[in-house]
C-alpha cells in the first residue's frame, strides 16, 4: 500500500514578474526543495513582509450605538450570565479580520450590559482592560475587593492580574463599553486567565460614593506616602467626568482668552495617566478625550497603531481613508494604523451638554512607543 505524502504548506511558484528570477525548470525544482524543507525565499514574500509604509488588515468600520444597544438588551433576556461565559460582552468584529472577534489586530472592544441584580463573577486575566461609560448608573466594578461606582463619562482602567467582579445594584439595566489588549496578547501568546469566587462578599456589595483607590490616589498632584505598592498600570481605579469636562471646559476657555493649551484651534484634549508617574494607565493602551469645538475641523493625522473612538457627546462628519461617516452619541468605529483620520464638529446645545463633539479614543500607542515603532505625521 502505497501513501500520499502530506502536502507541504509552502507553496512556491516561479513568477515571471520584475524583481523575480526568470522561471526555469532548475527553479521549479529548488523550489520544490525549499517546499520539502519549509522554506520560504525572501525574495517572494518581501512586498508583504517589508511593505513601504503599514498596511493594516483591519479596515475602517463604524458601529452605531442605536443598533447594538437593542441587540445587547435582547442578549440581557436570553443569556445568562454566570461562569463559563463569565461575563455578557458582545465583541465588535472588525469586518477584514475573518470574523474574529477583533475590533482591531491588538485591541478589542465591547459592549458589556448587565441585568438588575445581576453578578458578574470573579476572575483575573494578563490581558490590561478598562470600562468606560457613555449613558447609565448603578453598577460598581469591584476590583480587588474594592467597589468602584460607574457612572456616565466614567473611565475606569483595570490593570491586569487584578481580581475584578460586577455588581448592578440599581432595578435598570447597565451598558459600557469594554476595551482590552486580547488580540495582542493571543498573537504574542503571552495570555492567562484565572477562575475567581463565584459570589462576591456582603462588604463588597456595598455602594460607596468614591472607591478607596480614589481616596488614596484621585487628589491632583498629591501623591500618598503611605500608599502601598502596586503592580504595572494606575492604581486610581476611576478617573471621573466632573474632572474630565473641566479640564476640556477649561482648555477651550483659555484658548478664547488667547492662552495656549489646546492641540489646535477648537481641539482640547486630555490623556488618562498614572497618577504616581504620569505615563499611560496601562502598559498596553492608551486613553484619551477630546473636545472639538463646533465648527472647528481637526487635521488629518495618521499614526503607526490602531485607535478606537466613541462618541460621548455631540455629533460631527468623520473621515477615516477613504471613508466618511456622520456620527452621533454613542456611536463607534475603528482607525487602523496609518489611516488618516479626521474629524469636523456638527455639535450643538440640542445634541450636546457641552454644546461641542466629545469623543473618548483608546489606541495601541504605548506599544509601538516602547518598541521605539511609533510614527504620527499630519497628512495636510
Amino acid at each position: 500500500m502505497t501513501t500520499t505524502p502530506n502536502p507541504s504548506p509552502v507553496q512556491l511558484h516561479a513568477a515571471d514578474e520584475p524583481g523575480q528570477p526568470t522561471p526555469t525548470p532548475a527553479l521549479e525544482e529548488l523550489y520544490r526543495g525549499f517546499e520539502k524543507e519549509l522554506l520560504v525565499p525572501l525574495w517572494t514574500e518581501i512586498g508583504d513582509l517589508m511593505p513601504a509604509h503599514p498596511r493594516s488588515k483591519a479596515q475602517p468600520h463604524l458601529w452605531r450605538w442605536n443598533d447594538l444597544l437593542p441587540l445587547a438588551e435582547r442578549a440581557g433576556e436570553l443569556v445568562p450570565v454566570g461562569r463559563g461565559g463569565e461575563r455578557r460582552a458582545i465583541a465588535l468584529a472588525n469586518p477584514s479580520l475573518g470574523g474574529r472577534p477583533f475590533v482591531a489586530p491588538t485591541l478589542w472592544a465591547a459592549i458589556q450590559y448587565l441585568m438588575p441584580g445581576e453578578d458578574a463573577p470573579e476572575h483575573r486575566h494578563t490581558q490590561h482592560a478598562f470600562r468606560f461609560v457613555v449613558e447609565g448608573e448603578g453598577v460598581w466594578t469591584v476590583v480587588g475587593r474594592d467597589p468602584v461606582p460607574m457612572r456616565r463619562g466614567d473611565f475606569l482602567p483595570q490593570a491586569g492580574w487584578n481580581w475584578h467582579a460586577h455588581h448592578n445594584a440599581s432595578s435598570t439595566p447597565m451598558a459600557w463599553i469594554d476595551g482590552l489588549d486580547i488580540p495582542f496578547q493571543y498573537a504574542s501568546e503571552a495570555q492567562f486567565f484565572e477562575f475567581g469566587r463565584d459570589e462576591i462578599s456582603d462588604e463588597e456589595r456595598i455602594t460607596p460614593d468614591r472607591s478607596r483607590s480614589e481616596r488614596l490616589w484621585g487628589h491632583p498632584g498629591l501623591r500618598p506616602l503611605g500608599a502601598p505598592a502596586t503592580g504595572p498600570g494606575t492604581p486610581l481605579l476611576a478617573y471621573r467626568w466632573e474632572h474630565t469636562d473641566r479640564a476640556l471646559t477649561d482648555q477651550l476657555e483659555l484658548e478664547v482668552e488667547g492662552y495656549p493649551g489646546t492641540v489646535e484651534p477648537g481641539h482640547a484634549a486630555v490623556r488618562f495617566n498614572d497618577p504616581r508617574t504620569g505615563v499611560d494607565v496601562l502598559p498596553t493602551i492608551r486613553a484619551e478625550m477630546h473636545r472639538v469645538r463646533r465648527g472647528a475641523e481637526t487635521a488629518p493625522v495618521r499614526e503607526v497603531g490602531a485607535s478606537v473612538y466613541q462618541v460621548f457627546d455631540g455629533s460631527g462628519t468623520v473621515t477615516v481613508g477613504s471613508e466618511q461617516w456622520t456620527v452621533t452619541r454613542g456611536d463607534l468605529f475603528v482607525v487602523p494604523s496609518w489611516q488618516p483620520f479626521s474629524v469636523r464638529s456638527e455639535a450643538g446645545s440640542t445634541d450636546s451638554d457641552s454644546g461641542a463633539l466629545d469623543l473618548f479614543r483608546f489606541s495601541d500607542s504605548p506599544v509601538f512607543e516602547a518598541l521605539q515603532l511609533h510614527r504620527s505625521e499630519t497628512t495636510r
